[in-house]
């Protein structure tokens, strides 16, 4: 074996090892406090570290606006008055795999449902650990409205999800990327209502509501001109955890970039690894 593939499969043993040495609640608060970003929708705007209000954290109450929707963003602290503190396990499952509440109501979108269905069902443990050592915060958060039907169901009800091993970076990576962090949700074209995540995942050209106007999801497909082929790995770490472009120019919100700034490097690495195996594409 060549010096770099025994370094290579030593690191993946390590991070192998690492993670099923992590406590469920350590994952959780790992995955809700990088990739998954939760708290980039879930706690209220303020002064704090990434522009978040401090001492709020998970409490609700930003609004996100959208033609098909205004969505009031939930409080999910331990609270039981305003929170999730009366929801048992299985219910935040539900929730968060079926995209339905304890009284039967469907959460719509922005929640991105359909990755939320692949989490695995350590990582969801993982996280319902993490949603219960929150503190609590009573905060009464008004409702969402939709100007567009919501789905009937958001499929079939999930049954055991297994876990990815990091010791497959290319795999992991489409985890971290896929249902973990939904790159994949803001970064792929709606076709008829739906992400053409089969013929062009990570194309680009969503337009969403930013703080300072309008913006446009980049293509972040291996194409060397519209897409990140002539980008470095340095390149790419760069724009997604200080949120910084190639040419320096400074890159804008919704993209998480200080939730991402916190991953780990054999994350980062993943990720890199599984988007230069995305087919290029152009981006018009």
């Amino acid at each position: 074996m060549k010096l770099g593939a025994f370094a290579f499969a030593a690191a993946a043993v390590l991070a192998t090892t690492a993670q099923a040495q992590t406590s469920p609640l350590e994952r959780g608060h790992y995955l809700a406090t990088t990739i998954a970003a939760c708290g980039s929708c879930h706690t209220p705007k303020g002064a704090g570290p990434g522009g978040e209000l401090p001492g709020m954290e998970l409490a609700g109450g930003f609004t996100i606006r959208d033609d098909a929707f205004t969505a009031v963003v939930p409080n999910i602290t331990p609270d039981k008055e305003t929170g999730i503190g009366n929801w048992t396990d299985a219910q935040i499952t539900t929730a968060l795999r079926e995209g339905k509440r304890p009284d039967g109501t469907l959460i719509g979108p922005p929640m991105p449902i359909e990755f939320y269905r692949q989490w695995s069902d350590t990582d969801i443990a993982a996280i319902i650990a993490y949603l219960r050592s929150v503190k609590p915060v009573s905060n009464k958060v008004g409702k969402s409205t939709y100007n567009v039907p919501l789905p009937a169901s958001y499929g079939p009800p999930v049954g055991h999800v297994a876990d990815v091993s990091p010791s497959d970076p290319v795999k992991y990576g489409a985890y971290l990327a896929g249902p973990l962090g939904h790159c994949m949700e803001c970064h792929t074209p709606l076709v008829t209502g739906e992400l053409d995540l089969a013929n062009q995942a990570g194309r680009g050209g969503r337009v969403f509501g930013g703080p300072n106007g309008p913006v446009v999801s980049r293509n972040i497909t291996p194409h060397k001109e519209d897409g990140l082929g002539a980008w470095s790995d340095a390149d790419i770490k760069r724009a997604v955890t200080q949120g910084i472009s190639k040419d320096g120019s400074k890159l804008s919100p919704p993209m998480s970039f200080a939730y991402y700034a916190r991953m780990s490097e054999s994350d980062l690495n993943a990720i890199l690894a599984y988007l230069k195996t995305l087919k290029p594409l152009t981006t018009n």
